[in-house]
């Protein structure tokens, strides 16, 4: 599970209530207006670009040094800061994952912060990846064609109506139950060396993939 350990503050108690907005997905829009609203519409939006969201769609949402402090486990693609960044994460995702999209739950905004309650949903039906510190292959799992329900929460920094921080919470040890990759048979884990093994051998052919395949 990814933490937000050292990412922002953001409490819920009585007088917070009183004095900032919780707002319900039926309540957002997607215009990136001024107040508490229009900070979450910013966010929800985000989140849906993410699942079918063009390029071009991208770029007003995120300021040009915004940052994805989850981007660890991600392609090198997916570290540079503003936009780019995040589209690159779209890319990575959507490729593995056939159906792709999000439902909103709830969301809460207190000053710049955001947080959204949310679940991502997909079908596994491609190979994924995931890199080390060091942008080099760590792990690579074939595509089980099972479906799967993932909780996250993700909290974002929003000035001037864009992203300049973002940050979350996601139940990848449920989702990896879910998927078959954990506890993974003797045959799975064959596969995921044959699949590593290939995306290795695309990268010293010079090619980088968003995710290989099987």
């Amino acid at each position: 599970m990814t933490s937000v350990t050292g990412g922002p503050t953001l409490s819920i108690n009585s007088s917070y209530i009183e004095s900032e907005a919780i707002v319900s997905p039926s309540q957002s829009t997607t215009t990136a207006t001024g107040g508490t609203g229009g900070l979450v519409d910013v966010a929800v939006h985000s989140i849906h670009l993410m699942a079918t969201g063009s390029r071009a769609e991208f770029d007003p949402l995120y300021h040009p040094e915004a940052v994805d402090h989850e981007n660890r486990v991600q392609p090198p693609s997916s570290r540079v800061a503003g936009a780019a960044g995040f589209w690159s994460t779209a890319q990575w995702l959507r490729a593995a994952f056939e159906g792709l999209h999000y439902e909103i739950h709830h969301t809460v905004a207190s000053g710049e912060l955001v947080a959204v309650d949310s679940s991502m949903i997909g079908t596994h039906t491609a190979p994924i990846a995931f890199y080390a510190d060091d942008g080099s292959i760590d792990s690579v799992f074939p595509p089980t064609g099972r479906a799967f329900t993932m909780s996250q929460s993700h909290w974002f920094r929003v000035r001037d109506g864009r992203i300049t921080e973002h940050w979350a919470d996601r139940d990848d040890l449920g989702t990896a139950r879910q998927l078959g990759w954990i506890p993974p048979t003797p045959a799975y884990l064959l596969r995921m060396a044959v699949a590593k093994r290939r995306v290795k051998r695309s990268y010293a052919q010079g090619k980088a993939p968003t995710t290989p395949t099987e």
